[in-house]
């Protein structure tokens, strides 16, 4: 048994299951818009994290390791919790860009822990760098959104 294998197969499960959460809720963003521009952008976020997803199921098969599939419980109260505060919110688009900003938040805190805390092999830490930085690159247009909103 490889222990460092399986560790590292572990946290990128755990990163695959989150960028499918993320993937769900730019989703869901998208159809709780009447903003073209912002379903636009929401629709582009999805398929951001579905390659997302794609580079992350390589990096955890090049590992030997099973892929997991599943929905987080967190990502499935993050989803209802989008569901409630568009609900009740006056202006709904900006209570969707507040809670994506908080999703890309949590998400950059992930990456941030799994690249600090492995020595990960030079692949698998160009792919999650270059993740993380595309997440980072999208709360800053998330918040001039949010600004234009």
């Amino acid at each position: 048994m490889n222990t460092y294998r399986e560790a590292i197969g572990n946290k990128l499960n755990n990163l695959l299951e989150k960028t499918y959460d993320a993937e769900k809720g730019f989703k869901k963003a998208a159809e709780k818009t009447n903003n073209a521009f912002l379903k636009g952008y929401f629709d582009r976020k999805t398929k951001e994290r579905y390659n997302f997803g794609q580079e992350l199921k390589t990096e955890i098969k090049a590992y030997g390791q099973e892929i997991e599939t599943g929905d987080s419980m967190t990502a499935k109260a993050h989803r209802t919790w989008i569901d409630i505060k568009t609900l009740f919110a006056t202006d709904n688009e900006e209570a969707i860009l507040e809670e994506a900003i908080r999703g890309e938040k949590a998400a950059v805190k992930e990456y941030t822990e799994v690249l600090n805390e492995t020595t990960l092999p030079p692949s698998t830490a160009h792919v999650l760098g270059k993740q993380k930085k595309a997440i980072e690159i999208g709360i800053t247009n998330i918040k001039t959104l949010e600004d234009l909103a």
